[in-house]
């Protein structure tokens, strides 16, 4: 299970976008903290301490416990709206769980053994089709990652939901029977040395057979000496060079 995140939070008067704004001048975060059949309560962060927690890998796995006015309400995050040009968060929700809950969350995929695949060894590239998974579990059982390892794989495998080891009790909130996590597909590289390889192949293909015994100058009859010229009668030497 990831680690548990710890933050401490102020209650803010107001809602809406007015309210908002005006904690964002007063250098804090808005947030808010709803569900678990309580109320929703508007709260707001320090954004240093918040950008810290979510630098978290994973971090909509981790459990979060909000510390509001000496109380701790346990909480998974949800969804954070980002400035369109700084990408600072300018708003997060949060969910209250309880012990026991039921929950989706996105739990991060890490890849092991890339050494081990000859595909990448040739020069192959793994392309990452998901690098979360959403995973259903239990909020006292999250998964901290998700295991893909890559031993053994060559250039066009791919590795889908069937073949990776779920952890106990959780399982892929995708309806999609057996999704792709990743392949190992050709680099531009290794795609040009097949081509100039099949154009070799090619050309040795068309090209005439050499049958031993042929005249070895155009014209030349046969059993000329090498180098005779065109049209010389069998046995004839090559020209003088006098």
């Amino acid at each position: 299970m990831p680690e548990i995140l710890s933050l401490t939070a102020e209650p803010r008067e107001g809602a809406g976008k007015g309210a908002a704004r005006a904690v964002r001048r007063a250098g804090r975060v808005p947030a808010i903290v709803y569900g678990d059949k309580q109320e929703p309560v508007p709260i707001s962060l320090e954004p240093r301490e918040l950008s810290r927690a979510m630098a978290q890998p994973g971090f909509f796995a981790h459990l979060v416990d909000l510390k509001i006015n000496g109380s701790s309400q346990r909480t998974l995050p949800r969804e954070v709206q980002y400035h369109p040009i700084t990408d600072a968060p300018l708003h997060i929700d949060f969910l209250r769980v309880g012990a026991g809950a039921q929950v989706t969350v996105a739990v991060p995929v890490v890849f092991i053994n890339h050494e081990r695949a000859p595909g990448l060894r040739r020069g192959g590239i793994l392309n990452i089709v998901r690098h979360e998974i959403d995973m259903v579990c239990s909020v006292d059982n999250i998964p901290e990652r998700i295991v893909v390892d890559l031993d053994g794989l060559e250039i066009g495998d791919s590795i889908h939901i069937h073949q990776v080891q779920i952890p106990e009790g959780a399982r892929p909130a995708v309806h999609e029977r057996d999704f792709t996590i990743a392949t190992v597909g050709a680099s531009s590289a290794v795609r040009e040395e097949a081509a100039a390889a099949a154009a070799a192949a090619a050309v040795a293909a068309a090209a005439p057979p050499v049958v031993e015994g042929e005249p070895t100058a155009p014209g030349a009859a046969p059993g000329a000496a090498p180098g005779a010229a065109p049209g010389a009668a069998p046995g004839a030497a090559p020209p003088s060079s006098s």
